[in-house]
């Protein structure tokens, strides 16, 4: 049996870190090292936490989702643009959830095997702070305002950025935020087409992890999860919301000067 503050703290560590680009992956290896909470229960316990912070992003976006279920006419796409909704929107998170399925499937033994530690997870700390910095800089002109302006190859490459964030440490929400500003969405929209697409991505690999591991945990160890789960909803639903706002009047710079600061305290405390 676990301690119930474990619980607490790595469900608010999921909560606060799974939507914002500093990688909440990094975040549960490091607290999970400092805790002394490993191994393949530690994995399954953190897949749990992440369905919680999934659902908050479902419960926030509800009518977003909705609007994906087909309805009448829904095939015709030539009598006007339907946006983000249907099977157009549902063909958008489709094409940005494809590559990190199929790399996912070749390369799962080799991630899980060498990149989750501390120190894989410092250096893709640095590196996604300066993805971040630069698409900053350079970032081409906004095209698109709103979810319903996203395009095929915008979904698409958005995908594809989506994989680097296999490598823990560069964050999911990081990964698909930069892919979103590099093909001229606004912050705002990136942000919130990344928390769209990282539910189905998220259910996947979480569901297969799950099935996985299942078997790992006892009858007694329900209540732990439970406390996880619960804590990871209700602080992601929060920083989600809190986060939209905030894109409204900040960059992501001080996302990326907190990465780089964290990366030499990694490295010097968090041994592998």
């Amino acid at each position: 049996m676990f301690h119930y503050w474990t619980a607490v703290l790595l469900g608010l560590v999921e909560g606060l870190t799974e939507f914002i680009p500093v990688s909440s992956t990094g975040h549960l290896i490091l607290a999970g090292h400092l805790l002394s909470f490993k191994g393949r229960i530690a994995e399954t316990f953190d897949i749990v936490i992440q369905l919680g912070a999934i659902l908050a992003v479902v419960i926030l976006y509800r009518r977003r989702f909705i609007d994906l279920v087909p309805k009448k006419g829904w095939m015709n796409w030539s009598k006007g643009k339907v946006g983000f909704s249907g099977l157009q929107g549902c063909v958008l998170l489709g094409l940005t959830t494809l590559p990190a399925l199929i790399i996912g499937k070749f390369a799962y033994k080799y991630i899980k095997g060498y990149l989750f530690n501390p120190t894989s997870v410092a250096v893709a700390l640095t590196v996604g702070a300066l993805g971040i910095l630069a698409v900053e800089r350079w970032r081409p002109k906004t095209k698109a305002d709103s979810l319903d302006a996203i395009g095929w190859p915008q979904a698409l490459y958005i995908g594809l950025f989506q994989c680097l964030s296999m490598w823990p440490g560069i964050s999911r929400a990081g990964a698909t935020i930069i892919g979103g500003l590099v093909n001229g969405l606004d912050r705002k929209t990136a942000a919130e087409y990344s928390f769209l697409a990282a539910v189905p991505v998220m259910m996947a690999a979480s569901g297969y992890d799950l099935y996985k591991t299942w078997g790992q945990f006892q009858e007694g160890d329900i209540l732990f999860l439970g406390i996880g789960f619960i804590v990871s909803f209700i602080v992601a639903y929060f920083t989600v919301a809190a986060f939209i706002r905030l894109l409204g009047r900040w960059t992501l710079r001080p996302f990326a000067w907190y990465r780089i600061a964290l990366t030499p305290i990694v490295l010097l405390f968090w041994p592998d």
